[in-house]
């Protein structure tokens, strides 16, 4: 058999392969076979500053070897970030089908055994105080990745399977954001332990949920559908939970976004630090009212006595995808995000994007990027001209939701997206079977295959950081509440 009919064969293997661990393997003998392996294994790549992070490797492994745990964190402290030397290129995951560089996984290796190093530090060297000051600023200076799930009606339960898979395979971010169909997602992940999640993804649970979400109420109404089994399929998921009681269970940083439903008010993003005492629930609710569909809603929020009342009186809210589908520069304000997986389902958006970012210099490219920059910047002063000249409020409001859906960015570093075609049009406004939940979770959990190695290899260092602080922190509290005893030794 000629080469090139193997690597057909494996190509046919790791589009079929029926587990993760297959998909690898089929993986990594297509990149032996194709030459990928021998671009891994050569630093030389003008795609990113080799020198430099063979330089970096260099130093740690000297300062590992000495014992240096000074020089370490001197060495972390002036640099460490999730680009270094542009090894976050998007280039550099296209080049082979599993895995990039060996010269930068080994970096990622020696940053993570370097803090592995100054965690379990003799205190007699480094005190407990040094330690924590490190952490604190390194992890705040590093960042870190956030989850976001869009909108997409009956298409967004295809955000259950790409969770399940990033749960897992211990790839999942803390800081997760939903909007209208994904604010159920997120909202799952934020009330819920690992293994109750899990339970809660499964098709059977879905599908028992949310077999009937749909309900055709007719024209003349205040909405074309009935929200009644939404609500009661919410209520049972979610009760009377606030975001700060979810955050306070699972420490999730789970955040949904909800639309104004009339002018002069901006999108809101909902959590634990924006609104603790606002019920989730009618977060999910708002942020799942589609216009015209579904009826606006008033949120409400639990006060210290357990009464629940109104949450921003006078207001209501719509889809939260209409004006905050990706709340990124938001998230990176508020927790500190600067890197973000996404996973899209939303319709205006899917058929549209690329399923791989990556970033060509090619003249083509360039003009093309630039004609589409040209095209988005043009409609929104055409849409901002439109609104300036309409006098009827509804006219004035429904300009101003579109140019909101023309102006979002439905994108991040990492996407993972359902396969294009028709089949997905069918799942937006209908009734789903436990047969179609089965198969756009499994979809989903595919289609996140392709993702799960850039995904663990760009958050390794962000979670290492953060999980020794969240250590050091609970010691340093029970330090300060005065309980002593074994829990006050190092934490290996």
């Amino acid at each position: 058999m000629s080469d090139r009919s193997r690597l057909a064969a494996l190509e046919r293997s790791i589009q079929h392969a029926s587990n993760y661990q297959e998909y690898v393997d089929a993986c990594l003998a297509h990149d032996a076979l194709s030459g990928a392996a021998e671009w891994k294994a050569k630093d030389i790549c003008r795609d990113y500053d080799y020198r430099l992070i063979r330089k970096r490797v260099q130093r740690i492994k000297l300062s590992r070897s000495r014992g240096d745990i000074h020089g370490l964190m001197s060495i972390l402290h002036e640099g460490l970030h999730g680009n270094l030397g542009n090894i976050s290129n998007p280039t550099l995951n296209h080049q082979a089908k599993i895995g990039t560089k060996t010269l930068i996984e080994e970096f990622i290796d020696q940053v993570c055994a370097s803090l592995d190093a100054i965690y379990e530090a003799d205190e007699k060297e480094v005190d407990f105080y040094e330690k924590l000051s490190f952490f604190e600023e390194t992890a705040h200076a590093f960042g870190r990745s956030c989850l976001m799930l869009s909108g997409g009606a009956g298409l967004g339960f295809f955000h259950a399977g790409v969770v399940k898979s990033l749960v897992e395979h211990d790839a999942l971010p803390e800081v997760i954001s939903g909007a209208s169909a994904g604010s159920i997602i997120a909202s799952l992940i934020g009330t819920r332990t690992d293994d109750e999640l899990r339970e809660s993804l499964a098709p059977e649970s879905i599908y028992e949920k949310f077999s009937h979400w749909k309900i055709w109420q007719g024209f003349g109404r205040n909405s074309l559908l009935d929200a009644t089994n939404l609500e009661n399929a919410l209520i049972e998921l979610f009760d009377l939970m606030t975001f700060e009681e979810a955050y306070k269970k699972t420490g999730r940083h789970i955040t949904v976004t909800v639309s104004p439903s009339d002018l002069h008010q901006f999108s809101r993003l909902l959590n634990a630090k924006t609104s603790p005492n606002a019920v989730i629930t009618q977060a999910v609710r708002a942020s799942c009212a589609i216009p015209l569909v579904f009826a606006p809603v008033q949120l409400k929020a639990k006060t210290a006595s357990g009464d629940i009342v109104p949450y921003i009186p006078n207001r209501r809210f719509v889809d939260g995808s209409l004006m905050a589908d990706m709340p990124f520069q938001r998230l990176a304000r508020l927790y500190g995000v600067n890197h973000s997986i996404v996973s899209q389902t939303n319709p205006l958006a899917v058929p549209f994007l690329s399923r791989d970012k990556k970033h060509s210099n090619g003249i083509g490219a360039i003009t093309w990027r630039h004609i589409t920059n040209l095209a988005k910047v043009n409609s929104i002063y055409a849409f901002d001209m439109m609104e300036s000249l309409v006098s009827n409020k509804g006219a004035k409001l429904g300009i101003h939701k579109i140019r909101s859906v023309i102006d979002q960015q439905y994108v991040g570093d990492i996407n993972i997206l359902p396969a294009r075609g028709f089949g997905n049009v069918k799942h937006i406004f209908s009734n789903p079977s436990e047969k179609s939940i089965t198969k756009l979770v499994n979809n989903a959990e595919r289609a996140s295959w392709s993702k799960l190695d850039n995904i663990k290899r760009s958050t390794r260092i962000s979670k290492t950081l953060r999980c020794y602080l969240k250590r050091l922190k609970e010691r340093e509290a029970r330090i300060l509440s005065g309980h002593r005893g074994p829990g006050l030794e190092l934490v290996s």
